[in-house]
């Protein structure tokens, strides 16, 4: 595992060389939040993360329920009973292993590694709405990579906390985006369009620090990220068909 700190902030990644999984500590005055939980292995290693921090786990928090983001949830929440689990409502519906969609979505398959059900037993305590706060952060929509993916953004410090909405690793990507130096997130990303839409609410943020699933965090970012998000716009169909139709 490889720590790296930025403030409040400490990054913990998995597999770092082979197929980096991010995981966060964040601490706050009344303990420690951990954003997403990586693997079944990874539990030992949070722990020990957080007790050399010093503070106890108050808040586990998912961005998504992806297996990757998910895995140690309930041999963490059979070590911590009091820790308060936080997941969008939208998908805490993939946590219990449904994968149907609602008529106002995009018909495309959820994609990636979802739990079937029953797999998953911790129940979530709280299910998120767009504008919720968990401690100091608030949450963000941020649907594409899964129709009911969040972001945490700590206004404060101006830390972006986006999940699997970038990635960092093989290149700054939005969602979606093919990086073949590392495909994973694209190939499990649900919606293109509603990603690219959604990165382009993060970029109006101004974060100061991008943190994400998977790669480095970016510290002023801006720039990484308006360049991501012309990228996928290039890819999507409707630009495709538009640049098809000019050369018609």
């Amino acid at each position: 595992m490889k720590i790296t700190s930025t403030g409040a902030l400490t990054q913990l990644t998995f597999l770092p060389y082979l197929m980096p999984m991010n995981c966060y500590l964040l601490e706050e005055e009344d303990g420690l939040t951990l954003i997403d939980c990586a693997m079944a292995f990874s539990a030992k290693p949070i722990l020990q993360a957080a007790a050399k921090i010093g503070k106890p786990i108050t808040r586990i928090v998912l961005t998504h329920a992806h297996g990757d983001h998910i895995g140690a949830l309930d041999l963490l929440k059979q070590q911590l009973p009091a820790a308060q689990v936080y997941i969008s409502a939208r998908d805490a519906r993939l946590l219990r292993g449904d994968r149907s969609l609602d008529a106002s979505e995009p018909q495309q398959p959820i994609k990636g590694g979802v739990p079937k059900p029953g797999t998953i037993r911790t129940t979530p305590d709280v299910e998120l709405q767009p504008g919720d706060k968990v401690g100091s952060l608030t949450v963000i929509a941020a649907p594409g990579h899964t129709p009911g993916h969040i972001a945490l953004w700590q206004e404060s410090s101006r830390l972006l906390i986006a999940g699997d909405a970038m990635q960092t690793k093989g290149g700054t990507a939005v969602a979606g985006t093919m990086k073949l130096r590392f495909p994973f997130p694209a190939l499990a990303t649900w919606s293109k369009e509603e990603a690219v839409a959604s990165v382009k609410r993060l970029l109006a943020l101004q974060p100061e620090v991008l943190a994400v699933g998977h790669g480095n965090m970016l510290h002023k970012p801006a720039q990484a990220m308006a360049a991501a998000i012309a990228e996928a716009e290039r890819a999507l169909p409707s630009a495709a068909s538009a640049q098809g139709e000019i050369e018609s």
